[in-house]
């Protein structure tokens, strides 16, 4: 009995999260603009869409974001997680508290803490400043990926690599990098998705005339709903399904 009931619940659950996405996709697929009648399948919104000189604006800036996010993410991440892992007990302790801190905190307080950053040093928002933020929030992130194929590597490798005569900087690219390629990876697709569908930082930073994707649905969101929306919205779900389940492929592989 109390297996039924957890698979009840547990199928309730599902249903409530995923219930009004079907609906979305669904009705991104409707030939006519009301929600509440089905007018009969049609592509019309998704062609609409990508004639939208906004949203492909908007997309390309999304895109853009995401890409240089996750790669200075990535590489600056990387090379944190390395020095961390080289510290003592203590310090390293210390510092994988201090990374943990930004990912436990509200997305609020961070855009809120950079939009104020921005103003007192008086830079001006828009694309740079997102890239900047984009790139903040995803360092813990790459860090905490790349930290446990670190703790599986023989520590002894890089030592042995300097004694055989290795220079650091060979080492570390041809004894290091190799051994935690599938952190590294792994930390570059989380960093790609979180950055790809983050509003609230991007909505602090960033200025009205440089908008991705999630600030410009907001603001034609409080003008009322458009079908294009639908379509939109639909494509970055399945995109951003599928970058997750290749997350968790990786993961469960390393695992």
């Amino acid at each position: 009995m109390m297996k039924v009931i957890k698979r009840f619940y547990l199928a309730l659950v599902l249903a409530f999260l995923y219930v009004p996405i079907v609906v979305l996709i669904v009705q991104s697929f409707n030939a006519g603009k009301s929600r509440a009648k089905w007018e009969g399948f049609s592509l019309r919104w998704y062609e609409e869409l990508f004639r939208d000189p906004d949203i492909i604006k908007s997309l390309l800036i999304t895109l853009s974001i995401a890409l240089l996010a996750a790669l200075f993410a990535t590489i600056i991440g990387t090379l944190a997680a390395i020095g961390i892992h080289a510290m003592r007990k203590r310090p390293q302790s210390i510092m994988l508290t201090l990374n943990n801190i930004p990912m436990t905190m509200p997305d609020i307080v961070t855009g809120i803490s950079l939009m104020l950053l921005f103003i007192f040093t008086q830079v001006e928002r828009g694309f740079v400043t997102m890239l900047l933020a984009h790139i903040t929030f995803d360092i813990p992130y790459v860090i905490l990926s790349v930290m446990p194929k670190l703790q599986q590597m023989n520590k002894h490798t890089y030592e042995a690599a300097l004694d055989l005569g290795a220079t650091p900087g060979y080492a570390l690219f041809h004894v290091i990098l190799p051994e935690i390629v599938p952190g590294v990876v792994t930390g570059a697709m989380l960093a790609f998705t979180l950055s790809l569908d983050d509003f609230t930082i991007s909505y602090f930073t960033t200025s009205p005339l440089v908008q991705n994707l999630s600030t410009l649905i907001y603001s034609q969101a409080r003008k009322g709903i458009k079908p294009t929306m639908n379509a939109l919205s639909a494509l970055m779900f399945i995109a951003l399904l599928i970058l997750l389940l290749l997350v968790n492929k990786r993961t469960r592989d390393e695992e």
